[in-house]
């Protein structure tokens, strides 16, 4: 009896070094990201061409890794067009339509304050795996994200009085900024709980020549198969890039391309955000899949931190006094949310 927990104990402590590797990770490019994107795009580059680009850079990255697992030829063995569709359709349109918005947004926000709007995702995280998962938060957790959306209000209200003091246009702000980061982080917020949803519940379409359409037993173990982290991100890639390129029939910024090709005011150093995007999609997936999106969120609201110390160093901008009233706030909210988390008192019974 003792000798058979002591593997299960070892199997799992790298499990958890793993997942706070992937933590640490994302945190360092979610902290790091805005500042290369603002400093390495050009304004006048496509939005469009630098979405799907990214999307193409996830794909590679991912059959790398799963050529590294030895695990590629089962995945596509065991691969179905129909739950592909099923599991990983509506996020993939989702998280498309987000990262547009969210490359808009960089382009006219400055860091520190695009990485504060960013993280209201976690309230929208929060609320939609209660809506699909039915997760539950407890009173305090509720009051964590309570202080967190303060923090995060307290930090805008500093920044659009700043902005307004400098003679900024503030209605180009909050269309082209403002607005584009809170639209992507309510879809973030969803696109994160479908994607939960599609790597731990299971809802496997069957097709059979006898039975055209089948839904399988959510509670027969030995009918699940559930999607790997990579696999998930080459399907949600690939639908996502088909989206956009459909898009572009009609769209301004498909009439931009025919007009000045793919690469308009492209730098060499457009690579290196784009790089970094689609390595930060890759650990988003493992995070979301094994951490869970609600935990992912409150973790890489530290890269806030990142976000102020590489603008502060790069650009000489301290951070301001709201930033130094927010952070204590983001922090407690932190430490409140992973000290008490919601316990089901009948189960526990």
């Amino acid at each position: 009896m003792g000798s058979s927990a002591t593997p299960s104990t070892a199997a799992s402590a790298p499990g958890r070094r793993k997942v706070a590797l992937y933590l640490a990770l994302l945190t360092l490019q979610y902290g790091a990201q805005p500042l290369i994107s603002k400093r390495f795009v050009r304004q006048e580059v496509i939005v469009t061409t630098l979405v799907l680009s990214i999307e193409v850079a996830k794909v590679i990255c991912a059959v790398i890794l799963l050529v590294a697992e030895g695990s590629l030829k089962k995945q596509f063995n065991n691969w179905s067009i129909t739950r592909s569709l099923t599991a990983s359709g509506l996020p993939a349109a989702i998280y498309a339509l987000q990262n547009s918005l969210l490359q808009i947004s960089y382009k006219n926000l400055d860091s520190l304050t695009f990485s504060i709007l960013n993280q209201t995702k976690l309230l929208f995280t929060a609320f939609f795996t209660y809506l699909i998962l039915g997760q539950k938060q407890s009173p305090k957790q509720i009051f964590a994200l309570t202080l967190l959306i303060a923090a995060a209000v307290l930090l805008s209200i500093g920044e659009s009085s700043s902005k307004g003091s400098g003679g900024g246009n503030s209605d180009y702000i909050l269309l082209y900024g403002i607005i584009p980061v809170t639209v992507a982080s309510v879809l973030s917020g969803l696109a994160s709980s479908l994607c939960q949803w599609a790597s731990q519940v299971v809802l496997v379409i069957v097709l059979s020549m006898k039975h055209p359409i089948a839904i399988v037993d959510p509670f027969n173990k030995m009918q699940v198969k559930k999607h790997t982290s990579y696999m998930m991100t080459i399907e949600m890639s690939f639908i996502g890039s088909m989206c956009l390129l459909a898009s572009t029939s009609q769209s301004p910024d498909g009439e931009a391309i025919r007009k000045h090709g793919f690469f308009h005011e492209w730098t060499l150093l457009t690579v290196v955000p784009v790089l970094m995007n689609a390595v930060g999609g890759i650990l988003v997936g493992l995070v979301t899949t094994y951490a869970g999106g609600v935990r992912k969120g409150f973790v890489i609201v530290s890269a806030l931190l990142v976000t102020a110390l590489l603008q502060f160093i790069f650009d000489g901008k301290p951070p301001s006094l709201y930033c130094l009233i927010a952070l204590p706030l983001v922090m407690t909210s932190i430490f409140i949310y992973q000290k008490y988390p919601y316990v089901d008192r009948k189960k526990k019974d």
